[in-house]
Order: structure tokens, then C-alpha cells, then sequence
């Protein structure tokens, strides 16, 4: 019986690394994207290469060129925000948002299905996330699912395109439990936004922050080194 497929965008970190080994769970057949969009913390491509290897049948990069789009401090010289991951309730868009970057993706993520015969996508927004970027919350992939529903060949032939989010009502130590018990090696993730010449984590940016006490949260060690860590 032919296994049906899914793509993954997988960038690399805690959270897309989780939806990769879930979507091997459930027998899928799994085609990884991934997006070298002019990042700054472009070491995470390496991540999402190695974490690739001989789960997926195809991983992609694509290159996007999303520096030569002004406004986010992940891809322009825009002075890098450093927050305590206290911080995250606040309602606030970060300057780490990249505009409309998880329309663009799932755009070429839904172009990719769509060549390969795939209607179901997978990709990993959380409830950490919902304030800070507004292309993390339900709605939003709600009615994009709905607009590939209605602008593809492949729905207009009766096709019907999921976008799965299983962690999108999940917090970050739930997930990080989830993933453990789904055998994810996260020493193998990356998370950190302002990487060193070497590729080491910084310790120091809101997504080290969140990550480090996330995990301290959840009870376990974070598996990674970093150059420094947040302040108490």
C-alpha cells in the first residue's frame, strides 16, 4: 500500500524537528523544505540537513532572498533585541518578525505538495508565539488553508490540502516532553537567533531564553552549549 505524503517545513529547531518525528508516526511519507531566506543564524540549515538524513525521502533548501526585504532584525543589520523569556506575555511584535514570513513559506510549501501529490503540510507554530508574530495564530492557517483550497489545480479537481499545527495549543515544555517521548534528539536542534562565527548559541536572545527555561521547565537539561547564559 502506498503511504501517503506529507511535506514538513523544517527549519532546524526544537519545534519543526518535533513535527517531523510526528509525521513519521503517523506513516507518512515525509518531504522536508527548508528555507535559506538570507537568516542571519543561517547555521540552522546545517541542523535541518543532518536532522533530514534518512528520515525524509526528499529534503529541499530554497533560497529566497527575504534580506533584500528591509524590517527584521533576523535578516538586516536592524540592532538585535535581547528579552527575558519572562517577557513573552507581553503583547508585543518582536523585531525578530520577518514580514509575512510563513506566507511565503507556505506558499512554496503548498507548490511542493502540490508537484509531488502531497495534501498534507506540516508545520509548527506554538502558543508561545501567538502575540509576538502574527503569522503564528490559528486564523492565520486557518484561512490559508482555505485560499489553497480554492487557488490550486489540485483542489479544483477535488483535491483537499490539510496544514497540520498539532503543536499550535501547545507551550514549549509540553513540547519538549512530546518530542522526548517521540525519541527526538534535540542536541541535534538549534534554536538561537544570533549565532557566533563558529555557530555556537548565544545564550542571550529571546529564543535562547525561551528555550533554556523551557526545558528547565520541563524537567530535563537542554542538550546544547551556549556562549552565555540569560541572566537570572
Amino acid at each position: 500500500m502506498t503511504k501517503k505524503k506529507a511535506v514538513v517545513v523544517l527549519s532546524g529547531g526544537l519545534d519543526s524537528t518535533t513535527i517531523l518525528y510526528m509525521a513519521k508516526r503517523q506513516d507518512f511519507e515525509v518531504y522536508a523544505l527548508t528555507f535559506d531566506y538570507g537568516q542571519r543564524h543561517k547555521v540552522e540549515i546545517e541542523h535541518a540537513k543532518k536532522l533530514a538524513k534518512n528520515i525524509v525521502k526528499e529534503h529541499k533548501i530554497l533560497e529566497l532572498g527575504l534580506n533584500q526585504i528591509a524590517g527584521s532584525s533576523l535578516t538586516s543589520d536592524l540592532k538585535m533585541s535581547y528579552f527575558d523569556a519572562a517577557n513573552q506575555i507581553e503583547e508585543k511584535i518582536y523585531n525578530t518578525y520577518v514580514p509575512f514570513r510563513n506566507g511565503i513559506f507556505l506558499s512554496f510549501a503548498i507548490a511542493y505538495a502540490e508537484s509531488i501529490g502531497a495534501d498534507t503540510l506540516f508545520m509548527g507554530p506554538n502558543k508561545n508565539d501567538y502575540h509576538h508574530y502574527p503569522d503564528c495564530r490559528p486564523d492565520f492557517y486557518k484561512h490559508f488553508e482555505n485560499a489553497a483550497n480554492i487557488g490550486t489545480k489540485f483542489a479544483s479537481e477535488g483535491g483537499r490540502f490539510k496544514i497540520e499545527t498539532p503543536l499550535i495549543n501547545m507551550y514549549k515544555p509540553e513540547i519538549i516532553k512530546l518530542g522526548l517521548s517521540l525519541g527526538v534528539d534535540y542536541s541535534q536542534t538549534f534554536s538561537c537567533y544570533d549565532p557566533d562565527a563558529n555557530g555556537h548559541a548565544c545564550g542571550k536572545c529571546i529564543s535562547c531564553n525561551v528555550r533554556i527555561s523551557s526545558f528547565t521547565e520541563a524537567g530535563f537539561c537542554d542538550p546544547i552549549d551556549y556562549q552565555a547564559k540569560p541572566k537570572e
